[in-house]
C-alpha cells in the first residue's frame, strides 16, 4: 500500500536576522504573509502579538493550514513553521521568501509527512 502524506511540515531554524525586523511586528506580518502567497497558499487570517522588552509570535492562517513564528530579536534567532496540505502550494518556497524577508544568514529546517493515510493507527484502550 502506498501511504499518502495530508500535509508537509516544515520545522525551520533561523539564525542571524536583524534585531529591528524580528521585534517589528507588522514587518513579521509582511513577511509571513507574503511567504504564504509567493508559495501559492490563500491567506485567510493572522493574529499576532509583540511581547515586551522583545519578541513577537504569530501566525498566518492559510486554507491549506498556517505558518506560526516565535522571535528572539535579542537572538536575531526565529523558529517558523510551515504547514501545506495539497499539492499545490510549496511550503519550502514560503521558507526561502522568509528568509530573505528576514535578512537570516542561516537557516536549518526539516520536513515531516503529517497525516500519513494507510498507516496502522494505534488504538487507545478505555478504561
Amino acid at each position: 500500500m502506498t501511504m499518502q502524506a495530508l500535509g508537509r511540515h516544515i520545522l525551520a531554524e533561523i539564525y542571524g536576522c536583524e534585531f529591528s525586523i524580528l521585534n517589528d511586528l507588522d514587518k513579521i506580518r509582511d513577511i509571513l504573509v507574503s511567504a504564504a502567497i509567493s508559495a501559492g497558499a490563500e491567506v485567510r487570517e493572522t493574529a499576532f502579538h509583540r511581547f515586551s522588552p522583545q519578541g513577537v509570535s504569530g501566525v498566518v492562517v492559510i486554507s491549506e493550514s498556517h505558518l506560526s513564528i516565535h522571535t528572539w530579536p535579542e537572538l536575531g534567532y526565529a523558529a517558523l513553521d510551515v504547514f501545506t496540505c495539497g499539492q499545490k502550494v510549496d511550503p519550502w518556497v514560503a521558507l526561502e521568501e522568509a528568509k530573505k524577508g528576514f535578512k537570516a544568514t542561516s537557516v536549518k529546517a526539516s520536513e515531516y509527512k503529517r497525516g500519513l493515510v494507510g498507516e496502522t493507527e494505534t488504538q487507545c484502550a478505555s478504561s
